[in-house]
């Protein structure tokens, strides 16, 4: 590996390379705002760094030796390509970028169809949706904000919650050829789909007032995005979140199943770190955030 240690000063490279393109001094010194006295110093010192000579000198002009060409040449490509990474970070300096996280089910039923409208009221913002199950690390990660399912216990972070959601059945208009279950008991004689996330139905029997067991055998779905595809597949009654199943369920391709809600213990809450929360477009997100999620409430039939 290199030292850099033995990199020859930056300042006599510059000078060297603006020497070798235009072959004077004085052009090179009106180019980088030196003398050309300091230009020639610059590229003496240089020469007796590296034990060569770069320039043959003819009085007062100049002509660059075989040696000194090939160093010229490397040294421009190396120099360009600092410049062009220099720039590279000025754009983006300019560009504002905003890096989002939330559960799958939320980022694509609730966040995405909405985040059109964000988007054009902030057209120089570059938005990134991520959509994750996990907990992630989000200064680690490099994620301005979280959407986070959960009791809004995270640590160093600052936290607001967003909205409460809640639990009721839903199933197919087309389950068992249209036979749906007309009391919470009927259930009994239904496939219950179950979800992987230790959501349960116990507390949706408890609050309908019917004793029947949690569901144990069939299959189990970690998504909740699954959970609902399979139930408007008609392949059983899912028990979802109001937030996630009204695209399904105002299409049709759901229907919800009695008048039964039960608050879930988790609600959604928004987190970034201290230092993310100063950066104007996430100041910009979380302004437009509550309010879409206000308006969504009043105009959804919120159970709370």
């Amino acid at each position: 590996m290199t030292d850099l240690r033995k990199l020859p000063p930056l300042p006599a490279l510059r000078a060297f390379e603006a020497a070798a393109r235009y072959d004077s001094f004085s052009r090179a010194a009106e180019e980088v705002h030196l003398t050309p006295g300091a230009i020639s110093h610059q590229v003496r010192a240089l020469e007796e760094e590296l034990g060569i000579t770069l320039f043959a000198r003819h009085g007062k002009r100049i002509t660059i030796t075989e040696q000194g060409q090939r160093f010229a040449t490397t040294i421009r490509k190396a120099l360009t390509e600092i410049a062009l990474a220099a720039e590279a970070l000025k754009v983006d300096a300019r560009r504002k970028r905003l890096a989002i996280s939330a559960l799958p089910s939320f980022a694509a039923r609730w966040l995405a169809p909405r985040l059109w409208k964000f988007i054009d009221l902030h057209p120089d913002t570059e938005v990134n949706l991520q959509s994750s199950s996990q907990l992630q690390d989000l200064a680690r990660e490099q994620i301005d904000v979280g959407i986070r399912f959960g009791l809004g216990q995270y640590s160093g972070m600052v936290v607001e919650k967003l909205m409460d959601d809640y639990y009721y059945p839903v199933a197919s208009p087309r389950y068992r050829q249209g036979k749906l279950p007309k009391t919470p008991q009927d259930l009994a004689q239904c496939t219950l789909l179950r979800m992987d996330l230790g959501e349960a139905w116990q507390p949706w029997f408890a609050a309908a007032g019917v004793s029947l067991p949690e569901p144990s055998s069939g299959l189990r779905i970690e998504d909740a995005s699954m959970v609902l595809r399979s139930a408007s597949d008609g392949q059983g009654i899912a028990l979802t979140r109001h937030a996630i199943a009204l695209q399904e369920i105002a299409s049709g391709d759901l229907v919800r199943l009695f008048d039964v809600v039960v608050l879930c213990p988790n609600a959604y809450y928004f987190a970034c770190t201290p230092e993310a929360m100063n950066k104007p477009q996430v100041q910009a997100f979380h302004q437009w955030l509550l309010a879409e999620i206000a308006e969504f409430k009043a105009q959804s039939s919120w159970p709370g």
